[in-house]
């Protein structure tokens, strides 16, 4: 089952707000797990929704695509009958903020100020085409640079912005009460994780982020990744021992100065493609990422000493 959610979560990863409107969101259901303390996990088409309710209202993490807007805000009447104040993106593919303009009505937009950049002037992933501009009402009206804290519900909800991991504009958002981490799509289960090279995407920059919150957090702590089922940290730690791993090898195969295509001819990544390669990036897509990364010397490490501790610190770090 993990598998087919994983394939699922893959077609429709970054599908633009256009091809959503293609598709038949009629037999979507949007189903409601509580996490923990405040927080609720919601799943439906699309990347997974955090949310933290309580007496001063409800703060949103991503809202999908447009079409499912009712169905979510249905369910989040089923957990409480108090207002949505705010909608927080992770980041800017329409998977995550599909919904934002529907959602706007109803709290305010938050984003890392490179989400609204991106959202404004549209964009382009060339396996997945162009992206227009949004509408002005999908557009995020609060933004920040580094970090931004909303308190409510007795949690001190926290957006910290990753530089250079899944986007430029990757947010984590703790809830250090409750102690649980959105973490967008910088951790997914779906298997082999896309990099939006494109758009400031890196994999060492993925990789330096997710070992930073790990840092950051408790051994006890519930993870809501991006795409898939609720983690803990031994799932972060695998993710983060894959790539690792995987990262290893390219860089040895670049030393011998082996092409891509001698890599995939080799199948160098076959000892993970069983775990890993039932998503929509396959092996050869991994190692054209990892290639990227390895020959263009990138570090991930770019201003994290900036960003201050959401949890427990080191607690988590093995």
């Amino acid at each position: 089952m993990r598998k087919l959610l994983g394939c699922a979560a893959g077609l429709l990863l970054l599908s633009g707000l256009a091809a959503a409107q293609d598709r038949d969101f009629s037999k979507v259901e949007i189903k409601v797990t509580k996490v923990a303390g405040t927080v609720y996990m919601l799943v439906g088409a699309g990347g997974n929704i955090g949310v933290s309710v309580g007496e001063d209202g409800i703060v949103v993490v991503d809202d999908q695509f447009a079409p499912l807007a009712p169905k979510i805000e249905a369910a989040l009447k089923g957990i409480t009958d108090k207002p949505v104040r705010f909608i927080l993106n992770t980041h800017y593919h329409g998977d995550h903020t599909g919904g934002n303009a529907e959602f706007s009505k109803l709290g305010t937009l938050v984003a890392q100020e490179n989400v609204r950049k991106r959202l404004a002037e549209g964009s382009e992933i060339k396996r997945f085409g162009k992206e227009p501009p949004a509408p002005k009402e999908a557009l995020p009206v609060i933004t920040f640079e580094h970090d931004v804290s909303i308190h409510l519900n007795g949690e001190d909800v926290r957006a910290i912005h990753f530089p250079h991991g899944h986007t430029d504009g990757d947010s984590v958002i703790f809830f250090p009460q409750s102690n649980v981490v959105h973490m967008g799509d910088d951790f997914v289960t779906y298997g082999f994780p896309f990099v939006d090279i494109e758009n400031g995407g890196s994999v060492s920059g993925m990789l330096a982020g997710v070992e930073k919150v790990l840092s950051m957090t408790k051994p006890d702590t519930k993870f809501i990744p991006g795409h898939g089922p609720l983690s803990t940290a031994d799932d972060v730690r695998k993710f983060i021992a894959m790539i690792t791993e995987t990262r290893a090898v390219i860089a040895a195969a670049v030393k011998k100065h082996k092409t891509p295509e001698q890599m995939k001819k080799d199948k160098l990544l076959a000892k993970w493609e069983a775990d890993y390669g039932k998503g929509f990036i396959k092996a050869d897509d991994w190692i054209d990422a990892l290639y990227d990364d390895v020959t263009q010397g990138r570090t991930g490490q770019e201003r994290y000493h900036n960003h201050g501790h959401a949890g427990e610190k080191g607690s988590n770090r093995q």
